[in-house]
């Protein structure tokens, strides 16, 4: 006798491949990578003697790091992203913005969003130059986060 589960089947897992970036700087737009979406809470040991002279080390949380987001996407006309990391580069004090990747169905409905705050970009590249290649040349933005909220 075949497994049936009880009323409507759906998906619940997310796909990576339909996803967008916006920025309250108004950057925004698809990309072909995003990743760095993590944070890493550091270990504080401490070390403990009892009664009896036995030693163990006690963990605890310690500071928060969040991981800098790499964006990937080709490289066109849109000068944006190298606009904003020159101006960082000649003395801008107005840098950081806000932000958010969103993750979408295929239908273009919103399944997740990621919400960073306090980015910049700390990095700009672009894909190398090879006059044996018919590649499309990208761009590749590492931006610096203070915080990653995952808030659907």
């Amino acid at each position: 006798m075949p497994v049936t589960t009880p009323g409507d089947v759906k998906d619940v897992e997310l796909v990576g491949s339909w996803f967008s970036v916006t920025l309250d700087n108004g950057i925004e737009g698809f990309f072909t990578d995003a990743s760095g979406l993590s944070y890493e809470i550091e270990v504080v040991e401490k070390n403990d003697t009892d009664r009896t002279g036995n030693v163990r080390t006690r963990k605890r949380p310690g500071t928060t790091k969040y991981q800098d987001i790499v964006l990937k996407r080709t490289l066109g006309p849109d000068k944006a992203f190298w606009n904003w990391a020159k101006e960082i580069r000649d003395g801008s004090v107005d840098y950081r913005t806000n932000g958010s990747i969103v993750i979408y169905d295929m239908g273009g409905t919103e399944l997740s969003r990621w919400n960073f705050t306090n980015a910049w970009p700390s990095k700009w590249s672009a894909s190398d130059l090879d006059v044996g290649s018919d590649d499309v040349m990208t761009e590749e933005v590492t931006l610096a986060v203070e915080e990653l909220v995952r808030v659907k």
